[in-house]
């Protein structure tokens, strides 16, 4: 690792964790969290949660787990260019999509319906519920006992009526302070991941055409590179090399925009950059680009009519199976049961939200198809 900036996170000079531990003898603090994360059940599960397609329809589609793994990669190279903490930025994209629902934003969205009289759902707050509490490792504490700054990074985003919950890691929505510039970038490394691995999904699943995205500004000029140095180059390398040099645009200029600004303020100290205002982003130019490749991918292929109708299945999935487990707890598992005595709907919501796309689709057909398992 190169020569650590004075403002960047240093695991040495850590928050600390809500229980004190003595330290590794081969790791840093942020490198364990880093493990405790790999290591966890949540973790294991991403692999058959899915980011638009449902995890039947296809196996080279991406998963929560290969978008953590991908935006892990993406932010190390950011962390390494900026002299920020990689391991600490490693262990923040990989725990940023626990908390996800099973069938991506149409589950969520569904269970923060179903939960609107009990406080909402928000998968950002309940990925830190996970590595808070509901990992059930270790003999002296629940939960995975991270950092304060491997949490801070979990939680990109709070209302203010959660934030007031939460304690030392919701402080800075109160106080309108910034987080570490490692949580900042590896926020942007999840937009610019997710943007364009959908972009590459997407047209492999005959949603979305490299036609339409032609009209696209971002997408168009990376396109017309590759096309004017491979000529002849088949499709399927022609999408990957269009996308990979896409990507490379919104990284660069991530770097080069971020260093700029670092330069402008001249931060000191982490502690100066909780006081600054944000100072990872893109320039204005790349910026407006990168919106409109977002606004594209929400009409075209999120809003698309074949992403609606699975989308649907989903959210009564998730609606009937909460309904079915608030009605009857007995139908939940045991250690369930036991949360449900303390908060009924929150270990509803607990127990769907940790299920896979396929778990969750069996537990229905369990719940509600009565010849199949007579």
């Amino acid at each position: 690792m190169n020569s650590l900036a004075p403002y960047a996170a240093h695991p040495a000079q850590s928050l600390g964790r809500h229980f004190d531990e003595l330290p590794s003898e081969t790791r840093n603090a942020f490198q364990r969290d880093r493990d405790r994360i790999i290591h966890s059940t949540a973790f294991r599960r991403l692999e058959y949660k899915t980011q638009v397609f449902v995890n039947h329809e296809g196996d080279l589609f991406r998963t929560r787990l290969t978008h953590s793994l991908e935006v892990a990669q993406m932010a190390r190279g950011i962390a390494r260019t900026l002299n920020l903490h990689e391991d600490l930025t490693e262990a923040i994209a990989l725990a940023h999509d626990l908390g996800h629902t099973p069938f991506g934003h149409a589950g969520q969205d569904a269970l923060n319906e179903c939960m609107r009289d009990f406080g909402g759902f928000e998968h950002n707050l309940q990925s830190l519920r996970v590595v808070d509490q509901l990992e059930l490792r270790y003999a002296d504490f629940d939960g995975l006992n991270l950092t304060f700054e491997v949490r801070e990074g979990i939680l990109k985003h709070c209302a203010i009526k959660h934030a007031k919950l939460l304690g030392d890691v919701g402080q800075r929505f109160l106080d309108k302070t910034s987080p570490s510039l490692e949580a900042q970038l590896t926020n942007y490394a999840d937009e610019i991941a997710y943007n364009n691995h959908d972009i590459d999904d997407g047209l492999r699943s005959g949603l979305i055409t490299i036609e339409q995205l032609s009209k696209v500004e971002l997408f168009a000029k990376n396109l017309a590179e590759v096309k004017s140095k491979y000529p002849a180059l088949e499709q399927k390398r022609l999408i990957h090399e269009t996308v990979r040099r896409m990507i490379n645009t919104l990284v660069v200029d991530l770097c080069t925009h971020s260093a700029q600004n670092i330069t402008q303020h001249q931060p000191q100290s982490i502690a100066d950059i909780r006081k600054l205002p944000p100072l990872i982003g893109f320039s204005s130019e790349i910026a407006a680009q990168n919106l409109k490749l977002k606004q594209f991918l929400r009409k075209n292929l999120y809003q698309h009519y074949k992403v609606n109708r699975m989308s649907a299945k989903a959210a009564r999935i998730v609606r009937e199976l909460f309904a079915g487990f608030f009605e009857n707890v007995g139908l939940l598992p045991n250690d369930f049961q036991v949360s449900a005595e303390i908060d009924k709907a929150r270990a509803v919501a607990d127990y769907i939200a940790g299920m896979t796309d396929r778990f969750a689709i069996r537990e229905h057909r369990k719940l509600f198809t009565v010849e199949e398992y007579l």
